[in-house]
């Protein structure tokens, strides 16, 4: 694998201009320091209970995520062409899902395999040809980008369910105002506070036609004992909206109204953060005690906006992935700005062929996976391991993509030898509303804690940063 790109440091060892004062602190700030700062920024997470669950574990302790104080910073001028790259790539998702469920162009043009949709399954045939408020199927998108050189940086995911990890991201930046005052008042940061601001606006901005000039939003969590229960809390607090389950809400005549104590009050806008199969008992599943019965004839009727739009998933598992660069072109008629990494599918038996006699070499993904689980990375793993997934390969091609090992960039990082590189990605939370998009500048930085990982993930042993886009 090539040298990792570093993000402070230019390979002849001079610091990059964006990371100057922080070089500059770092030399002047004991480790020991550095150190309390960590544990101080440890228990405010922990006292206000930003902590998460990793679900099949027997140990169901709640987990904190590691933080790493040390921020990653990007120029003006990067985060304006990560800024453009994701407008364009969050319009062209919500495109294809639109006509997914509708027209269909895409497939009769045979730019996408038909079994990638209609055998995917999260593919809802209940939305096919049903009217979605304005059109607006993906109003909260997470894009999962890395960086492997100055100017190259790569989509790696596209989340367009219910994307998680904004609160951390707003989190960390509260700590790093609180504890690093003083590193602050040297750097020109973009804010990232307005974030839940501007949910809020492009959540009312895709309100039914018929609902009222300030429209009703609550955000539908499955309850306290989900793992991002944190988040939900969280971001109906900033928001100012109601934290509803779904014994909170009702259907009637249509009309989705949510229970309060001075009586029955009607609902515009559900943000849910819970998944498709448990929205409504009556459309999907029946044993679900998570959804409201009848909000999907509501939602049809249009008397109600769902937030990201029941059936989005068909835009987010890594096969269709494969396809965004066609994607971009049929719909936008632009060439993709960010770059996607380089996909064999292994469904396709050309692909498997080169796959397996390159499997040492290569990362070997589920198509549905997600969280860091269920893949292979060949570099790092044991033969009888690679042998283990090149059976699965053979058996189940069809429910696997390969990609190259890339160098993934890396930021200084405070670990217990002190400061050293580790490897990063970045998530930027996309908002699609009505009128416009918009882009927190920044995003959620993840980090491989473990020396030479690639594995950012929190499940696997990943933590996080405060990304900081430089005003100039």
């Amino acid at each position: 694998m090539a040298v990792a790109f570093d993000e402070m440091r230019a390979a002849n060892g001079q610091v990059r201009t964006a990371y100057l004062v922080l070089s500059d602190w770092l030399k002047r700030v004991p480790p020991d320091v550095l150190d309390y700062r960590r544990r101080e920024a440890e228990t405010i997470f922990r006292r206000m209970g930003i902590t998460f669950a990793v679900y099949g574990e027997t140990d169901a302790t709640e987990r904190l995520i590691p933080f790493d104080i040390i921020p990653r910073i990007l120029t003006a001028k990067e985060w304006a062409f990560l800024a453009r790259g994701l407008t364009q790539r969050v319009k062209a998702l919500n495109a294809y899902i639109h006509d997914v469920y509708t027209k269909r162009e895409i497939l009769r043009a045979g730019k996408v395999p038909e079994d990638l949709v209609y055998q995917n399954p999260v593919f809802r045939p209940e939305m096919n040809g049903k009217p979605v408020p304005h059109n607006s199927y993906l109003q909260i998108a997470g894009i999962d980008v890395v960086r492997t050189g100055e100017d190259q940086f790569y989509v790696l995911e596209d989340n367009t369910r219910v994307p998680s990890g904004v609160s951390y991201m707003l989190e960390n930046r509260e700590i790093m105002l609180r504890l690093f005052p003083e590193l602050f008042a040297r750097h020109a940061v973009a804010p990232v506070e307005n974030y839940t601001d501007d949910l809020l606006a492009t959540l009312k901005s895709v309100a039914p036609l018929n609902a009222p000039g300030d429209p009703t939003v609550v955000l539908l969590t499955p309850g306290i004992f989900n793992s991002a229960y944190f988040e939900h809390s969280f971001l109906a607090d900033k928001m100012g909206v109601e934290l509803v389950e779904g014994r909170d809400l009702f259907v009637k005549s249509n009309v989705v109204y949510m229970r309060t104590t001075e009586g029955p009050k009607r609902v515009d806008v559900i943000y849910r953060r819970v998944d498709d199969d448990f929205l409504d008992p009556l459309f999907f599943r029946p044993d679900s005690v998570l959804g409201v019965p009848g909000l999907m004839s509501a939602y049809h009727a249009g008397q109600v906006t769902i937030a990201n739009a029941v059936g989005t998933g068909v835009a987010d598992d890594k096969a269709v992935y494969s396809y965004m660069p066609e994607i971009i072109k049929f719909y936008l008629g632009e060439e993709p700005i960010l770059s996607n990494v380089p996909t064999w599918r292994c469904r396709e038996p050309e692909h498997l062929k080169e796959v397996l006699a390159r499997l040492p070499e290569l990362v070997v993904k589920e198509v549905h996976g997600s969280g860091g689980y269920g893949m292979l990375v060949g570099p790092a793993a044991d033969k009888k391991t690679i042998e283990l997934f090149r059976a699965k390969l053979m058996r189940e091609p069809e429910g696997f993509i390969a990609q190259p090992t890339l160098s993934l960039s890396t930021c200084p990082t405070f670990v217990k030898n002190g400061v050293a590189p580790r490897h990063v990605d970045l998530r930027p939370f996309v908002l699609n509303g009505r009128d416009r998009v918009r882009i927190m500048p920044g995003g959620l930085t993840r980090v491989a804690l473990n020396e030479g990982s690639l594995v950012v993930n929190s499940s696997q042993g990943g933590g996080t940063k405060d990304t900081w886009v430089l005003d100039r």
